[in-house]
């Protein structure tokens, strides 16, 4: 990689004696993290007006900003009022209209939580918050009330906490590490919540959130993703909203975890003004599979406090699906999912393709609008589940196994086989026999 003109100026204005291997350095990035108005406006080499600039004192005054360098260097400076990258990062005037139905915890998420750092909403998996701090602070994010404040940091204790909870549930098996930002933590800290977390026999998935490789890709170091993939079955999720957040830094940071075994997904937040386009989320969609990376949801933009500027009508992620739908491939399209208010989990939201039902025959259309008939079974005999599954005919036993031949010592331990020797091949005195 090498700097554009954008970045070494912004890297300059910072510190004039700053070079690429700083630019590079994940830490660097975040001690130079633009914090204030009067810093943005010097590093981009903008102005606002007195009166702009008073009311988004406001709002950082309620919502706190944080920006890498990095991510600000993909700003188009000639056109702060559209450019997608500005309206998720900086902070906005917009924040302040918080409408009669915002919330500031709309998923109940503190609710749900038994113990701290833990959300346990859905039967067999966990949310676990292990950090308030993130890179850059979303404007659109949904736990605005809590990213950034120093004083909700989990201590270690808080996370022992978490971690004896999830060992004493046995019905848990997918935890799913959240923020904040995961990727904040040291290496050191997450190796040990990943031992810790994979350690416990009944997790059977460990998935990570993090939006570390659009923000700050720099944080995707060899050591790091060396130190994850020794992890079989960890999953991470990345949160991509607009095709050019993938840049050439962001795709070597998803080809370090891609190479290192690590299967990767994407979310992404429907947001007005950013990505509310099919013609932009089809290439957004299409850049991520080039890169190995799933599109796993779109998410309706939740109703936390101060997002009403970003958010669509649902309509719009509809249209979005259908123009998916049937115009790339399958794998490609996401399902398009609302976080229900109150805590009721995600409801997919998608167009409807069937037409019409009877007791024969499904009406379906296609993404053409092509209508056609597809014919249901004259001889199924229904399955009713009385949950009596002692007496069910379904085959239960769900371990898979294989038939691999015996091999070496294991021949002659096993009951079942006759041998009483191993003769290695070529033996003359075994070879006499043959011939007498």
């Amino acid at each position: 990689m090498i700097y554009t003109k954008h970045q070494q100026e912004i890297a300059e204005s910072l510190n004039p004696d700053s070079n690429i291997n700083d630019w590079k350095d994940w830490k660097w990035q975040l001690r130079h993290s633009i914090r204030t108005i009067e810093d943005f406006e010097s590093i981009m080499d903008i102005r606002f007006e007195r009166s702009e600039r008073d009311m988004m004192q406001k709002t950082l005054e309620k919502f706190p900003m944080a920006i890498t360098p990095y991510y600000a260097s993909l700003i188009d400076r000639n056109n702060l009022k559209d450019d997608p990258v500005f309206r998720q990062s900086f902070c906005s005037v917009e924040e302040l209209n918080i409408d009669t139905w915002d919330m500031a915890d709309p998923l109940s998420e503190d609710h749900d939580s038994p113990v701290h750092s833990i959300t346990h909403r859905y039967p067999d998996r966990v949310l676990f918050h292990v950090s308030s701090m993130c890179a850059m602070y979303c404007r659109h994010c949904t736990r605005k009330r809590k990213v950034g404040d120093r004083d909700t940091i989990p201590s270690k204790e808080l996370l022992e906490g978490g971690l004896q909870y999830i060992r004493e549930h046995t019905e848990v098996r997918d935890v799913l590490i959240s923020g904040g930002d995961p990727l904040m933590l040291s290496d050191s800290k997450l190796k040990w919540l990943l031992d810790e977390i994979t350690s416990i026999p009944h997790v059977e998935v460990v998935r990570i959130g993090t939006r570390m490789p659009v923000v700050l890709p720099y944080r995707i170091t060899d050591r790091l993703a060396d130190i994850l993939s020794k992890y079989d079955n960890l999953w991470i999720n990345t949160h991509f909203n607009h095709p050019r957040e993938i840049t050439e830094s962001a795709v070597a940071a998803l080809r370090k975890l891609t190479k290192s075994g690590i299967p990767l997904g994407n979310q992404t937040v429907l947001l007005s003004g950013v990505n509310d386009c099919p013609v932009i989320m089809k290439s957004l969609m299409h850049k991520l599979v080039k890169h190995r990376v799933r599109p796993y949801y779109i998410y309706q933009c939740d109703l936390s406090e101060g997002l009403s500027h970003f958010r669509t009508p649902v309509s719009k992620g509809i249209e979005i699906i259908e123009l998916l739908r049937g115009h790339t491939s399958g794998f490609a399209v996401p399902t398009y999912v609302i976080d229900a208010p109150g805590g009721g989990g995600k409801i997919p939201v998608s167009p409807n393709y069937i037409v019409s039902w009877s007791t024969n025959k499904v009406i379906l259309r296609n993404y053409e609008g092509i209508i056609c008939t597809y014919k249901e079974p004259d001889s199924y005999t229904p399955v009713y589940c009385d949950r009596n599954c002692t007496d069910c005919n379904l085959q239960f036993n769900t371990e898979g196994s294989e038939y691999l031949p015996l091999v070496g010592i294991e021949k002659l331990m096993a009951d079942y086989d006759e041998r009483i020797a191993l003769i290695p091949e070529d033996n003359e005195r075994i070879k006499r026999r043959s011939n007498d």
